[in-house]
This record gives structure tokens, C-alpha cells and sequence, in this order.
């Protein structure tokens, strides 16, 4: 058997992350061959992949980031199984060098995120390494993006929910922050009435007759009383609707226009994990 030094198994660790004993247990396979034992960990991580496969992972983190430039941001999930691993620091951190490539590579879709690379490895082998220094399902479960002449991310206490908020123009960032903040809190469906889909207003418009019938109100007026309850979902769903969090006596709209009469907001992004 090969003799394996402290710097090899040091060397290892630090490319892979793995234990001390895992990296040595591979170096000892691979009879000291460095590159062997970085293969060797990567299919034991594929090993406890395919083994956890149908395991649920609903634990994990939601990262929220900008580009330094303000101009571009970015949500990843990493999901795991267990709460206990969404808090671990190198889970964090694996999931925050994710989120920077994201913001450098601006990738299309999740997809091409995960054909991105990071120190030479794709970040889709990397994640099933992880799987096997871990010992749980992780899955790279979400990622989207905002461009803007101004993003500010927020990500909530404990990793579970983070948002970002696209504005039309550069302000002080505590501004975006708090509208930020109201889309976690709110949870918006869409900017304003004009990003909500025609499926859905139909729906809301089908419900609002339905109460009205019931209600036994004269047929005459039930369309009328329909858009009513359709304006009153666009107040209660739709951000720069919404009442403000901090001030319910204005809108967001009008929360924004105070401090930039021609300052709104363009486009947001949120991600929850069991929020």
C-alpha cells in the first residue's frame, strides 16, 4: 500500500472538501494517485445519490445577491434533507460560490447554471460531490435572476426566504431594501394589475360572480361587483397595490414616488423554503 502523507490527504481535502478519513481512505484506493482520488470521492458521491434519490430535500438555503455594479442580481436554492445541514457554514459557503458564478456567468436558466463551472469542475459534479462528503440528497433546486438600473437583495433571517427587487432607478439603498422586505413579508404575485395573467383574472372575475350569486345579488350587477373584488385582489396581491408594510396608509406606489416621483419598481424574484 502506498504511503500517504498529511500534505496529500491536506491537498485532497482542501480540492474536495471532503473529511480527513474519506480523503484518506481515497488516497489509500487510488494507491496515492491524486487524480484517481478525486474520482474516487465523486463516485462515492454519486453512490449516496443514487441511493437517496427518493429522499425528500425540503431543508436548505434561498441566497439573494447583487453584481457590485447594482446592475444585475441573482436567487439560488440549495436544497438539502435536514435543517441541521442547511446550517452548517461549509453548506452555506458552498452555496454562496453558486450564487457568485451565477452573478459572474449570468446564465440563462437553471440548467445552464448547472453546466457552469467552478475551479474547472461543473457545478452539477460538484454538487454530487457534496453528496457524498455530506451524506444527504442536495439539489441545486432554483435559480433566476433580475437586470435593472438598480437591484437590492434581502435574504431573511436564517436562510429560508430571500428576495430581490428591480428598480427603474438608483436610489438609496435602504428605499430598495424596504420594498424588498415587503415582498417578503407579501408575498406579491406580480408588479401591478398589468402583470397579472388573463387566466388568472378570469379566475378571480368567475369567483367574484359566484359569491355575488350567492349572495343573491341582482344578476344585473354581479359583473359589476365581480371587478370590484378583482380591484380589491389587485390591492391585496399586487406590490406597488399593496398597502405599505411599514406605513399602512400609503401604497408602495406611493411609498416609492415619495422619494422619486418617477421612481417604481420594474421586476422581483422570491424564493421560500418552508415560509
Amino acid at each position: 500500500m502506498a504511503q500517504i502523507t498529511a500534505a496529500e490527504v491536506s491537498k485532497l481535502r482542501k480540492t474536495t472538501g471532503a473529511g480527513m478519513m474519506d480523503c484518506k481512505i481515497a488516497l489509500q484506493e487510488a494507491e496515492g494517485n491524486f487524480d484517481k482520488a478525486i474520482e474516487i470521492i465523486r463516485k462515492k458521491g454519486q453512490a449516496v445519490a443514487n441511493k437517496r434519490a427518493d429522499r425528500e430535500a425540503s431543508e436548505g438555503v434561498s441566497l439573494a445577491k447583487a453584481t457590485a455594479d447594482g446592475k444585475f442580481g441573482a436567487i439560488i436554492a440549495l436544497n438539502c434533507e435536514t435543517d441541521f445541514v442547511a446550517k452548517n457554514e461549509d453548506f452555506i459557503k458552498f452555496g454562496y460560490s453558486i450564487l457568485d458564478k451565477a452573478l459572474e456567468a449570468k446564465p440563462a436558466d437553471l440548467e445552464a447554471l448547472k453546466a457552469e463551472t467552478i475551479n474547472g469542475k461543473v457545478i452539477a459534479d460538484l454538487v454530487v460531490e457534496q453528496i457524498g462528503i455530506i451524506g444527504e440528497k442536495i439539489e441545486l433546486a432554483y435559480y433566476d435572476k433580475v437586470e435593472a438600473e438598480q437591484v437590492i437583495p434581502y435574504i431573511h433571517h436564517g436562510n429560508k426566504l430571500s428576495t430581490i427587487v428591480g428598480l427603474n432607478k438608483v436610489v438609496d439603498i435602504e428605499v430598495g431594501k424596504d420594498v424588498a422586505m415587503q415582498i417578503a413579508a407579501m408575498s406579491p404575485i406580480a408588479v401591478d394589475e398589468n402583470g397579472v395573467s388573463e387566466e388568472v383574472k378570469a379566475k378571480e372575475l368567475e369567483i367574484g360572480r359566484e359569491q355575488a350569486l350567492k349572495e343573491g345579488k341582482p344578476e344585473n350587477i354581479v359583473d359589476k361587483i365581480a371587478l370590484g373584488k378583482l380591484s380589491k385582489f389587485y390591492k391585496e396581491n399586487t406590490l406597488l397595490n399593496q398597502d405599505f408594510t411599514k406605513d399602512s396608509k400609503k401604497t408602495v406606489r406611493q411609498y416609492l414616488q415619495e422619494t422619486d416621483k418617477e421612481l417604481t419598481t420594474t421586476a422581483f424574484l422570491r424564493y421560500s423554503l418552508n415560509v
